[in-house]
């Protein structure tokens, strides 16, 4: 738990307490979330088993989807810092064999994008 802990102070991370309130009707029985960012209105949730990403849509945000990705499924994985005039850094995620992205997000300067990549690669990497 030494990583989580470590990242626990970046701006855009989750405490463990509030991802389990308010998305723990989506875990497994033996499934744990470990750790979450926050970005505007989405949130990625790395658990024991999955990268979930909570995708608000809409005006109002009153739909809202949750997608499931097996870190197994993961084929790799890419990070683009932020420019001087691309204000956003973007993660990319390839699963299985894709040629393109099947998920792109962008993040704002609040969220160390690193960050992000390494928590990340320490489960797709395992």
């Amino acid at each position: 738990m030494g990583l989580f802990s470590a990242l626990m102070g970046n701006a855009g991370a989750v405490n463990q307490d509030e991802l389990k309130k308010n998305y723990g009707l989506l875990l497994t029985d033996t499934e744990e979330i470990e750790f979450g960012f926050k970005l505007i209105r989405d949130t990625f949730i790395f658990t024991n088993k999955r990268l979930i990403i909570v995708d608000v849509q809409g005006l109002t945000g009153s739909k809202t989807e949750f997608l499931s990705v097996a870190y197994k499924s993961i084929s790799r994985f890419s990070v683009e810092t932020a420019g001087t005039f691309d204000l956003d850094a973007e993660l990319k995620i390839w699963v299985s064999s894709e040629t393109v992205p099947s998920i792109r997000k962008k993040f704002n300067k609040s969220v160390n994008i690193f960050e992000v990549q390494k928590v990340l690669a320490h489960h797709v990497l395992r």
